[in-house]
């Protein structure tokens, strides 16, 4: 448990996810059911497993899938798999929509997710594939030998879980008219895959090497701690490391958010640029989360939501577009927005000054009204 817990904010791969994120997430609230399940899973309890996945579905739909996948694995007994009715008539239902040609809108969009595309991963995220299977096979050859057979058991399914998805994901991902399936993520299986094999890997340290010496403890976790908030810090160095409820914030972008839902008309529509959310000290606050404000697409997030409804690619393409040179905009540009889009409120950047009433300043933006 302190393994795990050490190691929540952990990047998975290059499936663009921690462990756990550091906000507040459906995928944090799924994975604890999906551990309730395989827990139940190993001691077949089967009904548990249902009720557990049922509510990782109902948390985020994709990750309950893995979840699914990997339970299946864990109950399965027998020697060859046999597919229910149900299942050949899932296959033979209308399937379509895959198929479908993607427009340059999509095709833009999807662009921006590197986990989409194999190629585009590092090779040491490359390595991220293919080092939990290595481990998790050392992992069962460990427990047969030690006559551990719940941990040999785990190891041995999580392995077949683990190739058997990384097949689906070559299926999904490398043929190029299956883009339309690209959006399911297929890769973050890893995620679940690594959650299960550190907590593995936890529990054999702690019972081969830790025991009860507690320098040994510190001598592991210690240095183990201070990297991983040192790198939290560095990931986001311009916000408080805890966010304590009913708190002033520091982050001066999230303070002008706030001051935005408070003292702005609830129908504006605001422009705070299209790769706001990668400038120097935003920390990834997202605009409409905090402002609960309306703003033109961004290229950061909302290119995911593109590449899940397509229909709204074009609109996200145009509003992209139309912030391309954002850093440079005068109020001639801020016009054209108000004219084309109905934009009356923007948020820049210090030390830029546009001509503009700004009603709320700090040392990183301006909040200003396009009259």
């Amino acid at each position: 448990m302190c393994t795990v817990a050490a190691l929540l904010t952990l990047p998975v791969a290059g499936t663009a996810l921690y462990l756990v994120d550091q906000n507040l997430h459906p995928r944090a609230l799924a994975t604890a059911a999906i551990l309730g399940a395989v827990a139940a899973a190993m001691e077949r309890r089967i009904w548990t497993v249902a009720a557990f996945l049922a509510v990782a579905c109902v948390m985020h739909p994709l990750m309950g899938s893995f979840g699914v996948s990997c339970c299946v694995f864990l109950l399965w007994k027998s020697t060859e798999l046999k597919i229910p009715a149900t299942a050949w008539m899932t296959l033979a239902m209308p399937i379509g929509w895959v198929f479908e040609p993607t427009s340059a809108a999509w095709q833009q969009a999807a662009h921006t997710r590197d986990y989409f595309y194999l190629s585009a991963w590092h090779w040491y995220e490359w390595i991220g594939i293919f080092a939990p299977l290595l481990i998790l096979w050392w992992f069962g050859r460990l427990g047969r030998a030690a006559r551990l057979p719940v941990f040999a058991r785990l190891s041995s399914r999580l392995l077949l879980y683990g190739l058997f998805q990384f097949a689906v994901a070559l299926i999904m991902i490398l043929p190029p008219q299956l883009d339309r399936l690209k959006p399911f993520q297929p890769m973050r299986y890893l995620h679940l895959l690594y959650l299960l094999m550190f907590l593995m890997a936890g529990g054999l340290v702690g019972q081969r090497v830790l025991r009860t010496s507690w320098i040994r403890w510190l001598a592991l976790f210690l240095p183990l701690s201070v990297g991983m908030f040192v790198a939290q810090r560095q990931t986001f160095p311009a916000s408080d490391h805890i966010e304590w409820p009913g708190a002033v914030p520091r982050n001066q972008w999230l303070q002008a958010f706030l001051w935005i839902q408070q003292n702005t008309p609830q129908g504006s529509l605001f422009a705070v640029g299209s790769y706001y959310l990668q400038r120097p000290g935003e920390d990834v606050y997202s605009f409409r989360a905090w402002a609960e404000r309306s703003a033109l697409a961004d290229a950061v997030k909302d290119a995911s939501v593109a590449t899940q409804v397509p229909r709204l690619a074009p609109r996200w393409q145009r509003e992209v577009q139309a912030q391309v040179g954002w850093e440079h905009f005068q109020k001639a540009d801020f016009d054209r927005l108000r004219a084309e889009y109905g934009v009356n409120w923007i948020v820049v950047e210090r030390p830029r000054a546009p001509d503009l009433s700004c009603p709320y300043q700090n040392d990183a933006v301006l909040v200003c009204r396009i009259e």
